[in-house]
C-alpha cells in the first residue's frame, strides 16, 4: 500500500447532529489516532454551517433545507373535489395567508364604515357581511377536505417522492463532501447511503479516486417505521445503493447474514460491534455519576436505561413493572424531551411511581461507562421486532464495561449472549410482571452476575478491539497507509468550537511576521479589534525592537469579513456561546503577562458583557497588566465633534448611527475614567476626547509603500480619493468640485472604492496627489501609507492635531470650502508640491515606522 506524503482523507457522514452518536464520534477518533485526516459531517440545527474541532478532527454541521420536499408536496395529486373545496389553498400555510389578507381587509373596511356617510356606510357593511360568509365557507370547506385526507397515505413507489428528505440531505451534504475530496467516505445509516454513492460517482467522474462504505446500524426491513411511505422508501433506498458500496459494515453477525441474504451481497459485511473505549474507563475523567444525578444514596436499588427511547425500546414495560418493585428506582439517560418521553412520564404518574423515575442527562461518549457504573442494573427492554432481534446494541457493551449485570427482554441476540456468559436475567418482553421478577432476581444475585463480567468479556466488547477491523478496511479500500499514527490524540478529545481559528502569520519572506507568544519576559496579548491590521503592525514593531517581548494578536471578525494578519481569529457571531467564552479565558489566563485591549472590546466574548469593563476584575485577579487603546469611533463623541468641526462626519451619518456611536463613546469614556489603566490613542485628534491618554502613532510598513516614481510631472496630475465609507471621508461634499476640475482638464481624478488592498498600493504609488478625509480633523492609516509612498496628502487637519505633531505634519490642510484653491495652488507650484511629498516620507519614517510607538509603549511593557 502507498504511504502518502499527506495523510489520507476520511469523511465520516451521518444525518443527525453528531452529538450523542457515540459510534460516529469513536469512528472519527479511532481514524485520527491511526493517522487519517478526518472530517466529521453531520446536520446543523441552525440555518448556517457550524464548524468546530475534536482535536485534529474537523467537524462540520450543515444546514439541510426542504426545497425538494416542498416541491414534492406541491406536486402531489389531489382529488378533483379538492380543487373546489381548497381552491388556491394548497396547504395550511396558504390558508393562513388567505385569512391574514381577509382580516386586514376587514380592519380597513370597518374603519372606512365609520368615516363614510350613510349610503356608503350601508354598502360597506353589506360587503363585510358577504365577505365574512365567504371566508367562513372557505375555511370550513378546507378543514372538511383535510379531515378526509388519509392520515397515512400509501407510498407512490419512488423513494425520492415517498421520502424526499433524503434528497434534501444530499443537496446539502454532497457539495461539502466533494469539496473535501476524501479518499474514503464512511456513510452511517441508510439516510446517508445515497449521498455517499452520488458523491463518489461525481468525484470519480472528475478523475478523483474515492471509495465508500455503508455502515448499517439498523436492520432497515425490521424497523417499525411510523408511516407507510417511510416504511417503503428507506428499504428501497438501501436496496438501490447497497450494491454500489465498496464495502458494507454492520453491528452484529446476525445482521451481517441478513444483509447478505436480503441484498444478495457477494461478501458477508464486516462486523464492527458497538462498544465503549476500554482505555478510558476508570480513569477518573467522569465528573458525575448517574446515582448522584438522581440524588440517591448507595443503598437504593437503581436500574438504568441509557440511550434513544423509541416505542420498540420497551421502556413502557419497565414503568408498568415498577409498582411490583417497591424501593427500586429507574434512571433514564436521555438527550432531549420527546412526545414519547412525556407519555412515559404521564404513565409513571398514573401508576404512582413518578417519584422513582429520574431523567438524567447524556455525558460525553468516553464518560458513559464511568457515569453508569454507580447504578446496580442495566436494562435492555426491547420489543421483539426484527431490528431489535439481530444486534448487540452499544448500551449492552456500556453496561458491561460499567460492571452492571443486565436485565433484558428475550430478544434473540442479547438473550443468547446474556445466557451464554451468565451476565444477567431474561424476561418475556410483553409481560411486565416477568420483568419485575427478573429485576428482583438480578438484584438479589447482583454480586454473582457482576463477577461473570470477565476480562475476556470486557476486552472483546471494547472499541479498541472492534475498530481495528474498520481501520484495516479503510486501508484496503483506499490502498493508502497513513504516514504514522497519532497516539497523542486522546480517546477523550472534546469538541471545541471553531469560533477560534489559529493561524501562523508570516511575512512576504515566509518568516513569522512577529515573535509569537513564547518563553519571554513579557507575553503580550494584542486585540481583539485589530482595526486596519494595527494590532499586527504593533506586534511587528514591538518584537522587532524588544527581544524580551513575544506577542499574540487576536482579531474578532465575522466569517465573511476581511482577514488582517493575526494569530487567532474569533467568530463574532458566536460570542454568546459559553464554550467560545471559556476557550478564550483558557487562552488568556495563565499565558499573558500583558494585554493591550483595543476599542474597549471584551476579551472573553460576552461572558461578562459586551465591553471590556466586565472582564477587568478577572484580568486583575489573573495578574495580567492591562492597557486600553482607542482607535476612533469607539471614543470619538459625535455631539462634541459636531460642536468643534463645521464639516464633522457625523452631520452626514446614516440614520441612527450618531445615537449609537454617542452611547458607545460615553460608555467607553466612563470605562477609561473608572478603570485607572494606561490609555493610548492611535490618532492625535482623539486626545480631545481622552485628554489623559498618550498618542501611540499608527504603524505602517514604510518600506513596502516606498516608490521612486516622481510626482507632479504629468500634464494633468493624477488625484486619488479612496473612501472606505463616503460619509466618513466627506466624499459627497467634494465630488462635484473634483468632477468639475477633472472635466476642466486641470486634474485627472480617480475615485477608488471597493479596491483590493494590493491594487490600492499600486494606485497610491502611481498617483500624484492623495485626498484623504475632510470630516474628522485628523489622518488615518491610508494617509500614512500615502505619505510613506512620497505622495502629498490633502485633508482637513484640526489645530489640535497640528499641535500634537509639533507642526511637523506635512499634510496640506483644506476644507470642502477651500479645496478648490488648495488644489489649484498645488498644481501651479509643482516643485513645491513635490517637496511636500519628500517631507511626507520623512514624517512617515519618523512617526509611523513603529519606533516612536514602541518608545511610547515601553513604560507599559516594563
Amino acid at each position: 500500500m502507498e504511504s502518502p506524503a499527506r495523510r489520507p482523507r476520511l469523511a465520516v457522514i451521518v444525518a443527525n447532529g453528531i452529538t450523542g452518536d457515540s459510534r460516529v464520534q469513536k469512528t472519527a477518533v479511532a481514524a485520527a489516532r491511526d493517522g487519517w485526516d478526518v472530517t466529521l459531517i453531520g446536520r446543523s440545527d441552525t440555518k448556517r454551517v457550524q464548524r468546530s474541532k475534536m482535536g485534529p478532527i474537523d467537524v462540520i454541521r450543515v444546514p439541510v433545507g426542504a426545497d425538494f420536499l416542498r416541491g414534492v408536496n406541491a406536486r402531489k395529486s389531489r382529488p378533483l373535489r379538492a380543487a373546489a373545496t381548497q381552491f388556491q389553498l394548497q396547504d395550511q400555510a396558504a390558508l393562513n395567508r388567505y385569512t391574514a389578507a381577509y382580516r386586514a381587509w376587514v380592519r380597513q373596511k370597518s374603519a372606512e364604515s365609520s368615516w363614510a356617510g350613510s349610503p356608503r356606510r350601508t354598502s360597506i357593511k353589506a360587503a363585510l357581511r358577504a365577505r365574512r360568509s365567504v371566508h367562513r365557507l372557505r375555511v370550513r370547506a378546507f378543514k372538511w377536505e383535510q379531515r378526509r385526507r388519509p392520515k397515512d397515505p400509501a407510498p407512490v413507489g419512488d423513494w425520492r417522492r415517498d421520502w424526499p428528505q433524503v434528497v434534501d440531505l444530499d443537496l446539502a451534504f454532497g457539495p461539502v463532501i466533494e469539496e473535501i475530496e476524501p479518499d474514503v467516505i464512511h456513510a452511517n445509516d441508510v439516510t446517508t447511503i445515497a449521498t455517499a454513492a452520488l458523491s463518489v460517482a461525481r468525484l470519480r467522474a472528475r478523475g478523483r479516486k474515492c471509495a465508500w462504505l455503508y455502515d448499517a446500524h439498523e436492520y432497515i426491513k425490521g424497523v417499525e417505521w411510523p408511516n407507510a411511505r417511510q416504511a417503503y422508501a428507506l428499504p428501497a433506498l438501501e436496496a438501490e445503493f447497497i450494491g454500489r458500496a465498496d464495502a458494507v459494515v454492520t453491528v452484529s453477525t446476525q445482521m451481517a447474514e441478513l444483509l447478505r441474504d436480503d441484498q444478495e451481497l457477494a461478501e458477508l459485511p464486516l462486523v464492527v460491534g458497538n462498544s465503549p473505549v476500554r482505555e478510558v474507563i476508570g480513569a477518573g475523567r467522569s465528573s458525575s455519576s448517574v446515582r448522584e444525578a438522581c440524588g440517591l444514596g448507595p443503598e437504593v436499588p437503581l436500574m438504568v436505561y441509557s440511550g434513544w427511547i423509541g416505542r420498540e425500546r420497551g421502556v413502557d414495560a419497565v414503568i408498568d413493572g415498577l409498582p411490583e418493585l417497591p424501593g427500586f428506582h429507574l434512571a433514564l439517560v436521555v438527550g432531549r424531551t420527546t412526545p414519547l418521553l412525556e407519555e412515559l412520564i404521564a404513565q409513571a404518574e398514573s401508576l404512582g411511581v413518578r417519584d422513582r423515575v429520574h431523567l438524567v442527562p447524556y455525558v460525553p461518549q468516553h464518560e458513559v461507562a464511568d457515569y453508569l457504573s454507580s447504578a446496580d442494573l442495566g436494562l435492555t427492554p426491547f420489543k421483539r421486532v426484527p431490528n431489535c432481534e439481530v444486534s448487540l446494541p452499544t448500551k449492552v457493551s456500556e453496561y458491561l464495561q460499567a460492571g452492571l449485570p443486565l436485565v433484558t427482554s428475550d430478544v434473540k441476540v442479547i438473550k443468547a449472549y446474556v445466557e451464554e456468559h451468565g451476565l444477567g436475567e431474561v424476561w418475556t418482553w410483553d409481560d411486565p410482571k416477568t420483568f419485575a421478577a427478573a429485576a428482583a432476581r438480578a438484584m438479589d444475585n447482583r454480586d454473582k452476575l457482576a463477577a461473570a463480567i470477565t476480562e475476556e468479556v470486557r476486552t472483546d466488547l471494547s472499541w479498541e478491539s472492534q475498530s481495528g477491523r474498520l481501520l484495516q478496511l479503510y486501508r484496503e479500500l483506499s490502498k493508502k497507509t497513513p504516514p504514522g499514527p497519532r497516539p497523542e490524540v486522546s480517546w477523550t478529545v472534546q469538541e471545541t468550537p471553531d469560533a477560534l481559528r489559529t493561524v501562523e502569520a508570516v511575512g512576504a519572506d515566509g518568516q513569522p511576521a512577529w515573535r509569537r507568544l513564547g518563553d519571554t519576559r513579557v507575553r503580550l496579548g494584542l486585540g481583539p479589534a485589530n482595526y486596519a491590521g494595527q494590532g499586527a503592525a504593533y506586534a511587528q514593531a514591538i518584537t522587532r525592537v524588544d527581544p524580551d517581548v513575544s506577542v499574540e494578536v487576536v482579531m474578532n471578525k465575522r466569517p465573511d469579513s476581511f482577514d488582517y494578519p493575526a494569530d487567532v481569529y474569533v467568530d463574532t457571531t458566536r460570542m454568546r456561546e459559553l464554550s467560545v467564552q471559556l476557550q478564550q479565558v483558557e487562552r488568556i489566563v495563565g499565558r499573558y503577562t500583558h494585554l493591550l485591549v483595543d476599542a474597549f472590546m471584551p476579551v472573553f466574548g460576552h461572558l461578562n458583557g459586551k465591553s471590556v469593563a466586565g472582564d477587568l476584575d478577572a484580568l486583575r485577579q489573573a495578574r495580567i497588566k492591562v492597557a486600553l487603546l482607542a482607535h476612533g469611533s469607539d471614543i470619538r463623541h459625535p455631539a462634541r465633534h459636531m460642536a468643534r468641526h463645521e464639516f464633522s462626519l457625523f452631520r452626514d451619518a446614516p440614520e441612527g448611527i450618531v445615537e449609537k456611536l454617542q452611547a458607545k463613546a460615553e460608555l467607553n469614556r466612563r470605562i477609561a475614567k473608572e478603570a485607572g489603566l494606561p490609555l493610548y490613542v492611535t490618532t492625535p485628534d482623539l486626545l480631545e476626547d481622552l485628554p489623559t491618554a498618550t498618542w501611540a502613532p499608527l504603524v505602517v510598513d514604510v518600506e513596502s509603500w516606498a516608490t521612486d516614481r516622481p510626482v507632479m510631472e504629468r500634464e494633468r496630475p493624477l488625484v486619488l480619493h479612496a473612501p472606505s465609507k463616503r460619509w466618513t471621508k466627506g466624499t459627497d461634499r467634494i465630488m462635484p468640485l473634483l468632477t468639475e476640475l477633472h472635466d476642466e482638464g486641470l486634474i485627472e481624478f480617480r475615485l477608488a472604492e471597493g479596491i483590493p488592498w494590493a491594487e490600492m498600493r499600486q494606485l497610491v504609488q502611481s498617483c500624484d496627489l492623495v485626498l484623504d478625509q475632510f470630516t474628522t480633523g485628523s489622518y488615518g492609516t491610508f494617509a500614512v501609507e500615502a505619505m510613506a509612498a512620497g505622495k502629498p496628502v490633502v485633508a482637513y487637519i484640526s489645530d489640535g492635531v497640528t499641535a500634537a505633531t509639533q507642526g511637523a505634519l506635512p499634510i496640506v490642510n483644506a476644507t470642502p470650502d477651500t479645496l478648490r484653491e488648495v488644489i489649484r495652488s498645488l498644481v501651479d507650484d509643482r516643485e513645491g508640491t513635490a517637496r511636500i511629498g519628500r517631507r511626507s516620507v520623512e514624517f512617515a519614517r519618523t512617526y509611523h515606522d513603529g519606533s516612536w510607538t514602541v518608545q511610547v509603549l515601553s513604560g507599559f511593557l516594563k
